[in-house]
């Protein structure tokens, strides 16, 4: 098997941009006024608003 060389693995990067390795799974908590338990929120999220995610009071 030939050496790849690094420039080529860079563009195969590229090409793959849409790919599922830019979603991440986040799991938040949630706290029930009335009884006090808590529940968790998860979701697959792309990597780029993961903050806004938890910024979310909600």
């Amino acid at each position: 098997m030939a050496k790849v060389s690094k420039n080529a693995r860079v563009a195969q990067r590229a090409a793959n941009a849409g790919s599922g390795r830019d979603f991440v799974k986040v799991v938040k908590s949630v706290k029930d006024p009335k009884t006090g338990k808590y529940t968790y929120k998860e979701m697959m999220l792309h990597k780029d608003k993961v903050k806004e995610f938890f910024a979310d009071k909600k």
